[in-house]
């Protein structure tokens, strides 16, 4: 009899440990949890998300699950489409109509990727007003979750037949979103701006000035790629380390710096890339010295490595390329304290 008792009790404990193994296991595989967020861009049917999500799967990021209130909505192509992307609405009466704690509560996002604003900017609202309720959805997500990681596009332009205005109102939107985002990022939920809208022409990447076309999705996945593969490595607004060494080939480049903006302690800059040789580049690296100890402490368009005052930015995955003749351009936000001397960058 005590055998068979002592063949029930350790039969139970090796279940128990079975049990406990089980769920411990299905606790660490979790996979990270992706929310796509916006307007018709994001969700009708925002064919950008499922190429953004193979070229990921393809990539290896296998534990990711892109979440949402909303089903599928077609692009013939297999994918994980769950999403917010709502039609027609507005940033501004998602924040006022408090829509989106209950989408966050259905689907409790690690990571928010956020194309928003298009409808706010059509409708003539100014561009503070727009990133005034950014700064309510943001709080509403660190509510839900304080970890939650950020990515905010400017976006793609705009110029539809019915709006001979939205055009420019989208250049003076796209111009406020760095500074909003340097203000309300944090190291326990970073913020990155991902530029939707350098290299996108509402002419060849849109079928109606608004919407993307395959092109425009094509180029709105390559953009979003980096920023979330950095997001997903664990990364945000911090200064990233190198992630390629590709070595360019010979030619001729410029590059071109200037400061387009500056408020107490902080900057925004941009550099135009351009190759002035006769043959085509597939990579390139601008480098400078800032003279008065400034620091960036954002970049998008390239990949940062910096020492000191020492700046190296190497090309993105998607604007390595470049024809005879054509340019690209980087951007940064940056800090400054006593004075803010323009560098001189090289190019190779």
């Amino acid at each position: 009899m005590r055998s068979r008792i002592a063949s029930v009790t350790a039969a139970l404990v090796a279940l128990a440990a079975a049990v406990l193994f089980a769920t411990t296991a299905t606790a660490s595989a979790a996979p990270i949890r992706i929310m796509p967020l916006g307007d018709s861009i994001t969700g009708s049917p925002g064919c950008w998300r499922a190429l953004l999500w193979n070229r990921l799967q393809s990539a290896g990021h296998t534990d990711i699950d892109f979440v949402g209130t909303l089903p599928p909505q077609g692009c013939g192509v297999a994918h994980d489409g769950d999403n917010e992307g709502h039609g027609g609405y507005l940033a501004t009466n998602i924040a006022n109509q408090n829509l989106l704690p209950g989408w966050l509560s259905a689907t409790r996002p690690d990571i928010v990727v956020m194309h928003l604003g298009t409808n706010d900017v059509w409708s003539n609202i100014a561009p503070a007003t727009i990133l005034s309720a950014f700064t309510t959805l943001v709080n509403q997500m660190r509510a839900g979750n304080p970890n939650t990681k950020i990515l905010v596009a400017k976006i793609i332009p705009m110029n539809p037949s019915s709006c001979a205005e939205c055009a420019q109102r989208t250049v003076n939107f796209n111009d406020a979103i760095p500074a909003w985002a340097a203000a309300t990022t944090t190291p326990q939920s970073p913020i990155t701006v991902v530029d939707q809208w350098t290299g996108f022409s509402t002419a060849t990447d849109t079928y109606d000035g608004v919407h993307p076309n395959a092109a425009g999705d094509q180029k709105m996945s390559d953009k979003w790629y980096p920023a979330l593969v950095t997001a997903l490595a664990g990364g945000g607004t911090a200064t990233p380390t190198v992630t390629s060494t590709v070595t360019p080939p010979p030619g001729k480049c410029t590059a071109t710096y200037q400061a387009t903006g500056q408020w107490q302690g902080g900057f925004q800059g941009e550099v135009t890339v351009k190759n002035t040789g006769t043959t085509p580049r597939s990579a390139w690296t601008v480098a400078w010295t800032f003279a008065n100890g400034q620091q960036i402490t954002q970049l998008w368009g390239g990949t940062l490595s910096a020492t000191g005052s020492s700046v190296t930015v190497r090309n993105a995955a998607w604007n390595g390329t470049l024809a005879p003749g054509a340019s690209t351009t980087f951007g940064f936000l940056g800090s400054w304290n006593g004075a803010n001397t323009a560098p001189a960058p090289s190019c190779s």
